[in-house]
């Protein structure tokens, strides 16, 4: 596997993996750019030494091939704006003898951005044979979509076979969010704590083991705190529970004994009486909450307890929020936590955030540039987390 950074790419055709899976309004205007904008400077980079780029993608999940409404070409124009007038072209297919004659007619400096991969079902199929078409528009396969790299499909995993491992790397993207996520993983300074939130336990059972291994601190919030409550035999009203997951929740609280982990769970909740910005609320022990009513966020001392352990860690990793975020009454707590990373990373703490909430959180919020890392990978990141193996990293990493 060849280094990005010290490639030259004058003269050479790169086949770059991106992921422009942005969300639309219904007029197919772009609402959220970030995944595109942390593409482009790899893109440049190949412009600046004098390649050209052909840009390949999923976007959404379209039933039944072709549909306008998932198709590449609403992002064009957002593309030039943000590639400062490199020339833009775009196939209406990504395989087959219009793609082909477009990658061909492809001059250095220029750009070609294919149709949506997945309107062919051999994309997500990881079929060789759609690979290898894919594989004949380009001299470099790059990969530069970590929010993918979980996946193997055709374009983020089979694709590198036909790459002999001097023609196949990592973009800039994919280098830095690897080792980003290394560094948590594998370098660690302690303390270590990890934040994990969200609503259901079972998404998160995998990552809290694994980090049981590397954290010396385990904060747990949102809706999944209140099975770990139940499972220690707390009132907990109707807040949210996976009733199946009682046993696992202890058993999580026990190996974390073993191990020396401190796994701490919110004092107190702001509660409420419905599902509701408008909902009456209180404030009640996490552990105590009356019938009938629902934990929706962490309560003051619970923001207080969090951020002091936060503060202290040298590493820390955010994946998910604290409460119902969305709604502006139970938004605080969410909004404590990232202020104490903020700070936290602002004397000296590295901090990675991943996953899809929590990225929203920070972006919000404003804190985006004041935390050390925010991955543009939910499921790829928690995967890697869970200590799985990528296909999309590994079949860059592989010798053939």
């Amino acid at each position: 596997m060849s280094k990005f950074s010290d490639y030259n790419f004058k003269g050479q055709k790169a086949l770059v993996r991106v992921d422009f899976n942005v969300p639309l309004n219904e007029k197919y205007e772009i609402t959220d750019d970030t995944r595109i904008k942390a593409a482009i400077p790899t893109i440049k980079k190949i412009i600046d030494d004098g390649g050209s780029v052909i840009l390949m993608s999923h976007f959404g999940r379209p039933k039944d091939g072709p549909s306008e409404k998932y198709s590449l070409k609403h992002l064009i124009n957002h593309l030039l704006k943000l590639l400062g007038g490199i020339p833009v072209s775009f196939a209406d297919d990504c395989i087959g003898k219009e793609a082909e004659q477009a990658a061909k007619k492809l001059q250095p400096k220029e750009v070609l951005l294919l149709e949506n991969l997945r309107f062919h079902k051999e994309e997500e199929k990881g079929d060789e044979k759609f690979a290898g078409q894919l594989a004949k528009l380009g001299d470099v396969y790059i990969n530069d979509a970590f929010g993918t790299a979980h996946r193997a499909h055709a374009s983020t995993a089979i694709i590198a076979k036909f790459f002999p491992p001097d023609k196949k790397m990592f973009g800039l993207l994919m280098e830095s969010e690897v080792a980003s996520a290394e560094k948590v993983l594998h370098q660690s300074e302690k303390p270590f704590v990890a934040i994990i939130g969200g609503a259901k336990v079972s998404d998160k059972i995998l990552i809290i083991e694994n980090l049981l291994d590397r954290a010396t601190d385990i904060i747990i919030g949102g809706g999944m705190a209140y099975t770990f409550m139940k499972a220690a035999g707390g009132k907990i009203g109707k807040s949210l529970c996976e009733e199946d997951r009682l046993d696992t929740a202890n058993d999580l609280m026990k190996k974390a004994q073993e191990k020396n982990v401190c796994i701490h769970l919110p004092s107190d909740s702001l509660i409420a009486n419905n599902f509701s910005n408008e909902a009456e609320t209180s404030m009640a022990p996490s552990n105590n909450i009356p019938d009938g009513w629902m934990g929706l966020d962490i309560g003051p001392n619970a923001c207080t307890q969090f951020c002091n352990v936060i503060k202290h860690s040298k590493t820390i990793l955010w994946n998910g929020p604290m409460g119902v975020f969305e709604m502006q009454k139970f938004q605080h707590g969410t909004k404590a936590v990232a202020t104490a990373i903020a700070e936290a990373t602002e004397d000296g703490s590295f901090s990675l955030v991943g996953g899809g909430d929590s990225v929203s959180a920070v972006n919000q919020f404003g804190f985006a540039d004041k935390v050390s890392y925010v991955s543009t990978g939910g499921g790829a990141l928690l995967e890697y987390f869970e200590g799985k193996t990528l296909p999309g990293i590994a079949a860059i990493a592989e010798k053939n």
